[in-house]
């Protein structure tokens, strides 16, 4: 053998007996004398205490996911027993988090790229213990010294692939979200598939866009108490958790009850590289909207009872912007049903709720909880000595979020005869202004279109609004009386009214502004005042025109309003045989009526007689009469109509153009104007 053969010859035996030396050492080395070395590195690198008290073992596999050359190169199998990771000073729990036993494989050739490639772990018996104060420290996050921050980042990266965990037991003690919850993970007796629980159509869906769903293998139930409200749910999950596959979603399926909100949902988890991280069927009822606020943070308005089922998606790969889509949903909000879209965003500074709602039919009464109306189904919150609504808004709650969303109501349903037919707006909410432009409700063939604007960033709030009414059909308006059915005459108006304070009754009680009124050719008696549910108006008509109907040529009113005081610039009714002047003041702060009702007859026969009449007392307790010696006029003239000062202008705009009968409005307002020119 030539001497060069020779030497490659020994190179090439201690080489071979130099990696039989180190198999034999890494095959027989006992890796738990490296135990208090791993120990004491990572308790210093997290400043928590960590150890690993059980057995270190490592062994040698070849990985069966690897093809080609790389399947020959042997993956170090690492399991540890009995580990422990505790917990900062100041929490009450002695560990953060313990483990019976933790196994994962490493890729080495991924080493030499900086990159710990960790494709499996197994988590055995995952206990853990999560605390938060209510100044925020919380025991999720790891403090690091001063030197840290001044080092540079580090150059590896860390893959992990899946996480799988047999049963597992969870604590939570958050002050912030005010939460004491435990929670429970155990094995099913035997894996239910995907399709039984979401249904076929869900199923086919999720594997129509390339996921490969599992099926359920374990089961969970939670109880406590969130957000001062008792908390208990239950539901089933998978068992192999992927961090990175997008293909490989993750099973859940929840049944959680808090007070009286249910949350149901089935669907998958997946990738947080993926577009969509979350695609639940979601069911969702309780006994109103806005009780949603404190557990989820979604500042919804007062309702009925309501359930509603869809479809919610959620990209999750920024936290500081999630975007959740609740999809085609429908359900009912009281009797009333609901369908539409809504999307939420977590952005800076406030999240916000956009969507577009639709109703397709409206039951009236489901909307008082909207407008701080008492319902028939509840506890009346009312004093019982006044006629406005005193329930506050919640305008703590307008500034925690942003909303753009529009809603019609297609057809509306009332109980009483009360010919509202449709309903549409555009709410938007932006840092605790609120504005409904428009606010639209089609009535008895008209419409009442307007805007209203609540600025909640002050304490009372600013309230603002806007009126136009046109259009609307008296016939309509009163259908069951006989001899408006015949009638061409229609309702017409504007308002503007500005305001401060957090309810109806508060902004009413400050109002300024002015309301203008115009109705022609209708009718009046006692028996219309009474099916409108004015006794104080049937007792005024009674006493003027006794039992019978009587046509109104055209009734007027300019209402001028002053820190809640609505006086009358001009509030006339022309009658075919009498003119009807109301004079004197309505206080809506203190819901005080000071009202003079003078009739002039046009003719000495018929009512010529009639003493004028007043109405005091209140809007909830009004006390009319009758004045026994005649009235003294605030003014002289005040039921001359030439001699009235109030402007006509206005209400002359208000008439309507009409090719089918002359409007009888015309020639009074007219004449108004003449004489006041004079």
């Amino acid at each position: 053998m030539a001497r060069s053969g020779k030497i490659l010859a020994w190179v090439l035996g201690g080489l071979a007996v130099l990696i039989a030396a180190l198999v034999v050492l890494v095959a027989t080395f006992d890796w738990n004398r490296l135990k208090p070395r791993i120990n004491a590195q990572v308790s210093e690198a997290l400043n928590r205490p960590f150890a690993i008290e059980g057995d270190l073992a490592v062994s040698w596999r070849r990985p069966a996911q690897e093809s080609g050359w790389q399947a020959w190169v042997p993956w170090p199998h690492i399991s540890a027993e009995a580990l422990r990771l505790g917990n900062p000073e100041w929490a009450d729990s002695e560990h953060f988090v313990t483990l019976e036993r933790v196994e994962l494989n490493l890729s080495p050739l991924a080493l030499l790229g900086k990159t710990v490639r960790i494709p499996h772990i197994v988590l055995t018996g995952p206990d853990a213990n999560l605390e938060r104060l209510a100044d925020g420290r919380a025991n999720w996050t790891f403090d690091q010294d001063d030197k840290a921050e001044d080092k540079e980042p580090s150059p590896w990266t860390l893959d992990i692939g899946t996480v799988q965990f047999d049963r597992a037991r969870l604590r939570v003690d958050d002050q912030v979200l005010k939460a004491d919850l435990e929670a429970e993970v155990a094995p099913l007796g035997a894996p239910i598939p995907f399709e039984q629980i979401v249904g076929e159509a869900q199923a086919e869906r999720a594997i129509g866009e390339g996921a490969r769903p599992q099926d359920y293998a374990f089961a969970w139930t939670a109880q406590g108490r969130y957000q001062g409200q008792p908390l208990s749910g239950e539901g089933k999950v998978g068992g192999l958790l992927a961090l990175q596959d997008a293909g490989l979603p993750f099973p859940v399926q929840v049944d959680l009850r808090a007070g009286k909100t249910r949350f149901r949902a089935e669907g998958t988890l997946v990738s947080p590289r993926k577009l969509s991280a979350l695609d639940l069927r979601l069911r969702l009822s309780g006994d109103s909207l806005a009780n949603l606020h404190p557990l989820i943070g979604v500042t919804l308005p007062d309702t009925a009872a309501y359930s509603t089922g869809g479809r919610l998606t959620a990209d999750l790969r920024d936290p500081e912007s999630a975007e959740y889509r609740y999809r085609d949903f429908s359900g009912k909000i009281g009797d009333s049903d609901i369908h539409g879209n809504l999307a939420y965003v977590a952005s800076k500074p406030r999240p916000k709720l956009s969507g577009e709602l639709t109703s397709k039919q409206l039951l009236f009464r489901d909307l008082g909880p909207l407008i701080g109306a008492d319902t028939e189904d509840e506890e009346s919150k009312q004093p019982p000595n006044k006629a406005l609504p005193v329930e506050e808004f919640r305008t703590e709650r307008w500034r925690d979020m942003d909303a753009d969303v529009r809603f019609e109501g297609k057809r509306i349903v009332r109980r009483k005869a009360l010919p509202i037919t449709d309903l549409s707006t555009h709410v938007q909410l932006e840092n605790g202004r609120l504005r409904l432009d428009p606010l639209r409700l089609g009535v008895a063939g008209g419409r009442l279109d307007t805007t209203v604007a609540l600025d909640g960033r002050q304490t009372p709030l600013d309230g603002r609004v806007r009126m136009s009414i046109r259009g609307l059909e008296l016939k309509r308006l009163f259908p069951t009386v006989e001899t408006m059915r015949d009638s061409l005459g229609e309702l017409n108006g504007d308002a503007r009214l500005s305001g401060t304070g957090n309810s109806v009754a508060a902004l009413l009680g400050s109002a300024d502004g002015e309301l203008k009124l115009l109705v022609n050719d209708g009718t009046i008696s006692r028996a219309l005042m009474e099916l409108a549910g004015l006794n104080v108006g049937s007792y005024i008509v009674e006493r003027l025109f006794g039992d019978e109907e009587v046509a109104i040529n055209c009734a007027a009113a300019d209402i001028g309003f002053k820190n809640g005081l609505a006086t009358p610039r001009l509030f006339v009714f022309d009658t075919e045989n009498a003119v009807v002047n109301v004079d004197g003041s309505v206080d809506f702060k203190s819901e005080k009526m000071d009202l003079d009702i003078v009739p002039k007859s046009k003719g000495v026969r018929i009512i010529s007689l009639r003493s004028p009449l007043y109405v005091r007392g209140t809007l909830k307790d009004p006390d009319p009469g009758v004045h026994s010696e005649g009235l003294i006029a605030r003014g002289a003239g005040m039921v001359v109509l030439g001699a009235t000062v109030a402007p006509v202008a206005g209400l002359l705009a208000l008439i309507a153009p009409s090719a089918e009968q002359p409007n009888r409005c015309r020639p009074m307002l007219e004449q108004m104007r003449t004489s006041q020119a004079d």
